[in-house]
């Protein structure tokens, strides 16, 4: 675990689940949260102070291309974008998923992996299972997790 806390949150933001506990939790330790999601997802809803708001066009890898380019080491990443996880790591980033896990040079290579035999099975006319539901124990998991890596002084 990286002995530092993070100076932003960046989220990748179009589909997840816990955005409220994110700004919850990092406005409580004033530090600067980022939204990075579609322009179809376009909302007037206020943000609370320190909160940011970043759209970005619709296209397949949009949101990921502009995270990097903003996203420095030691900041935090919440995506579960496996491939969008691994370039993060490169860049020394903290990166953990809404359910709950922590990304690690250990651990992305084989997720890499299981996705790239996934889309194999996909191609060839198989069908894989999908995503799990979302549960209250993924929230309470991640909320932990979000909690210790923020606890770092």
């Amino acid at each position: 675990m990286n002995a530092t806390q993070p100076k932003a949150i960046y989220i990748d933001a179009d589909a997840c689940p816990v955005k409220d506990i994110i700004i919850s939790e990092g406005i409580a330790k004033q530090i600067p949260i980022i939204l990075v999601t579609s322009i179809s997802h376009f909302s007037t809803k206020e943000q609370p102070f320190g909160v940011e708001t970043i759209y970005v066009d619709t296209g397949a890898e949009a949101a990921d291309y502009r995270i990097m380019r903003l996203l420095k080491k030691d900041d935090l990443l919440v995506t579960q974008d496996y491939g969008l996880a691994s370039l993060a790591l490169a860049k020394g980033a903290i990166v953990i998923h809404h359910s709950g896990y922590r990304y690690t040079s250990d651990n992305i290579d084989r997720l890499l992996q299981d996705r790239y035999l996934s889309a194999m099975v996909r191609k060839s006319g198989k069908r894989t299972k999908g995503p799990k539901p979302f549960t209250e124990e993924n929230r309470s998991t991640f909320r932990q997790l979000l909690t210790d890596i923020l606890s770092v002084n």
